[in-house]
């Protein structure tokens, strides 16, 4: 929102299919009389939205909540309860959040008007997020978050639970709908009003997740995931930088940043920050990994992000953000810190450490520890640690991973795994990798098949060194 006319909010944005909705709901005129004469509404109502709707100006609509804004609360929740009619619906929603916009303290008229029945000031609107007018659950969405987190009032558990999952709901919905469409035809055009709609709702969460009750209810629900499942589709620009954002704000409560590490969000925000183009992108994702480093209250998950960061290469990529020109301070702060902070890390680094980074990174590549016959001979017992927590990872990848190379060097550690832990035959047969391991020796591609057939030779026999010169022979 960039200016008003006649008091009314105009948006700069004409391309904003929402805002322009927007525009056309605000100039239309209802016929309250006809609401009057049939009996839909009642006369007190009346003459409150008589007078309100008179008021064109941002001055007279001012002087008019002034004096009656608890009025004209409980008439606009009246009238929207009432009323059926779309277009009414639209023009009563829109009323309702130009007038929160003008000012956040209004909020309290609908806390007050609802707290004489001892119901929420949202309830109301929850309602609307069931209708099928995308425009008025946009509007009913932006005002339900404006109430909960501008308002004295916060939701209770079962109110919250039901909006952030509502939230989440939307988020996936669109979600499916964009992969089928790209899936079915990588050009398929995605509607201007769809784009509009996620961002509106992200929009809505953003609001959300400034408040610390509602970050923990939304991660406890998994909004993490959902959140990097929309990260992961080609969303397009806006709405990769808002989802960002909203996971930017979870990580400013150092509990969930410890539970982040089962996600680790890393790899994908590292893949955002190689290809901004904006800096407001930029912006975000360094503030999110400062904040991935600062605020954990476990120095094992410092550790952790720090590690997942060197071997994704933020480094690097620091490096050549210093070469650029930025006219925000914060950018040039986090980025020296990161780099300061990275810098140190790597020189504490031990092969194990950047083994291990590599593999929850799920990123795998034939880097040079994974050749070294010293860091097998020394760390292979090591994959045991934690329920081996690596072995189920490079597991997981076997299972479901379609990147040859990464097969290639996940079934390649299998077998150094055997070959160096007199024991590793029976843990690999206990979670199931043998199986996977053998049938990758059919597998298409030359790079996978030659380290299943190694890695399987080593898996049944002892004499695997002279069998693996004969392959390689052949």
């Amino acid at each position: 929102m960039t200016s008003t006319e006649n008091g009314l909010p105009v948006y700069s944005m004409s391309t904003n299919t929402l805002k322009s909705q927007a525009v056309d709901v605000r100039s239309h005129r209802v016929n309250w009389q006809s609401y009057l004469q049939g009996q839909m509404i009642q006369q007190q109502d009346f003459e409150i939205i008589q007078e309100f709707d008179a008021s064109r100006s941002f001055e007279a609509r001012k002087s008019v909540l002034d004096r009656r804004g608890e009025e004209c609360a409980r008439t606009f929740i009246a009238l929207m309860t009432r009323i059926s009619k779309e277009q009414t619906v639209r023009y009563i929603l829109t009323a309702v959040d130009d007038l929160l916009m003008e000012d956040p303290k209004r909020t309290e008229l609908f806390n007050d008007s609802n707290n004489k029945k001892r119901a929420s000031p949202w309830i109301g609107f929850m309602n609307m997020l069931n209708r099928n007018d995308r425009f008025i659950v946009h509007q009913a969405s932006r005002i339900i978050a404006k109430l909960a987190c501008w308002g004295k009032e916060r939701m209770s558990t079962q109110d919250l639970n039901y909006y952030l999952n509502w939230i989440k709901t939307q988020l996936a919905n669109e979600h499916k709908l964009h992969t089928s469409r790209i899936s079915r035809d990588p050009s398929a055009y995605v509607s201007t009003e769809m784009t509009d709609y996620i961002q509106s709702i992200l929009s809505s969460l953003q609001m959300m997740l400034k408040v610390r009750q509602y970050r923990l209810a939304f991660f406890e629900m998994d909004g993490l995931s959902s959140l990097m499942a929309v990260l992961q589709t080609k969303c397009g620009f806006q709405i990769q930088y808002q989802t960002t954002v909203c996971i930017w704000l979870l990580t400013f409560s150092p509990e969930l940043v410890d539970q982040m590490v089962a996600f680790n969000p890393v790899p994908l925000l590292a893949d955002i920050l190689g290809e901004a183009a904006k800096e407001k992108v930029t912006r975000i994702v360094l503030a999110a990994f400062r904040n991935l480093i600062e605020k954990p209250n476990d120095p094992e998950t410092v550790k952790l992000f720090s590690l997942a960061m060197i071997h994704c290469k933020i480094l690097k990529n620091l490096e050549i953000l210093e070469g650029k020109q930025f006219t925000d301070e914060d950018i040039l702060a986090d980025i020296e810190y990161l780099s300061n902070h990275l810098g140190e890390c790597l020189l504490d680094l031990s092969s194990f450490d950047e083994y291990s980074s590599e593999v929850k990174s799920q990123r795998l590549e034939w880097s040079p520890v994974h050749k070294s016959e010293k860091f097998w001979r020394e760390n292979s017992t090591r994959l045991n640690e934690k329920n081996y927590e690596l072995l189920r990872i490079l597991t997981n990848l076997l299972e479901t991973c379609q990147d040859p190379e990464i097969l290639a060097v996940a079934t390649h550690d299998i077998g150094e795994y055997v070959r160096h832990y007199p024991r590793g035959k029976k843990v690999i047969e206990q979670l199931g990798i043998k199986q996977l391991v053998m049938q990758l020796l059919s597998h298409e591609n030359t790079q996978v098949k030659y380290n299943a057939l190694i890695a399987v030779q080593k898996l049944m026999v002892h004499n695997w060194e002279f069998l693996g010169k004969q392959v390689t022979n052949e």
